[in-house]
């Protein structure tokens, strides 16, 4: 009879846990991939909408307890991907640590890859739609439509090493939520798992490829609305456009995302656990 244990999954454990479920993520089927990244996409954009509205009016609140509380909110679709299913790009860099032990080929990394990032984007931008549809925005006289504006034009106007370093530093902790939670053994373990990782990137200000496909085109959506655009105060848009969102944050983004996960994470611990 196999040793049953209660305590949480060692580091030796997880490594090998993790290499195993990349192993089947890359051979799975595509149609279902991809249906798994659009409910994770939508999962992260639920998130980032909860974000948006808890802290649109700090009222009187310090600033970092009111990042503190984002942090928290924003962890709601973490937690749907983790413990309801989901294919999330961020968290699928850690695939890297199949590929580098001979277990997954480059082309099956890729597909993963490129596959869960389409099927986020896709998820992202349907709830932005439905958000859209639902006059959310309207939310305190308006309030919250132009705290959508103002986070958007916020990340366009980042530097491109800006936006790669707090990319890199995101999905450090975002694959160390995912590392945690293979720890543990029940719900309430991967949800204790997720709370501090994410809710320390949302405070910290770091930069989420996944969350940014619902921030920066909503706020191109609500910027063509003149009265949140008058809310928002007195804020140079220039930077957001299409163009902006694409090359000024989510190229330079994905990429720190893509190191921060793979390399920090994923290959530091296939190096101390896995390699022969």
């Amino acid at each position: 009879m196999d040793h049953f244990s209660v305590d949480a999954y060692t580091p030796k454990e997880i490594a090998a846990q993790i290499e195993k479920v990349g192993i089947s993520k890359s051979i799975g089927d595509p149609s279902r991939l991809f249906a798994l990244a659009i409910l994770a996409g939508s999962f992260i954009a639920f998130g980032a909408v909860f974000f948006t509205l808890v802290t649109h009016d700090s009222m009187g609140v310090a600033a970092g307890l009111m990042r503190l509380i984002g942090g928290v909110v924003f962890c709601l679709g973490l937690i749907f991907v983790v413990v309801a299913g989901g294919e999330l790009f961020t968290g699928n860099n850690l695939i890297v640590m199949a590929y580098v032990d001979g277990k997954v080929t480059f082309s099956q990394l890729m597909r993963n890859w490129v596959l869960v990032y389409a099927g986020n984007f896709v998820g992202a931008l349907g709830i932005l739609v439905l958000i859209y549809l639902s006059g959310h925005w309207q939310i305190g006289q308006g309030g919250v439509g132009a705290k959508v504006i103002a986070i958007a034009n916020a990340k366009v106007n980042m530097s491109w090493v800006e936006a790669f370093t707090r990319g890199i530093l995101c999905n450090i902790l975002v694959c160390m939520a995912i590392w945690l939670c293979f720890a543990g053994r029940t719900v309430v373990d991967k949800v204790l798992a997720i709370l501090f990782p994410i809710t320390a990137f949302v405070a910290m200000g770091f930069e989420h490829s996944v969350a940014n496909m619902y921030f920066i085109p909503a706020g191109l959506l609500a910027s063509q609305q003149a009265e949140l655009v008058q809310l928002a105060g007195n804020i140079n848009l220039e930077n957001l456009t299409v163009a902006g969102f694409l090359v000024k944050n989510l190229l330079p983004v994905t990429l720190g995302n893509i190191v921060g996960g793979s390399v920090f994470v994923g290959l530091f611990y296939w190096f101390i656990y896995l390699r022969d």
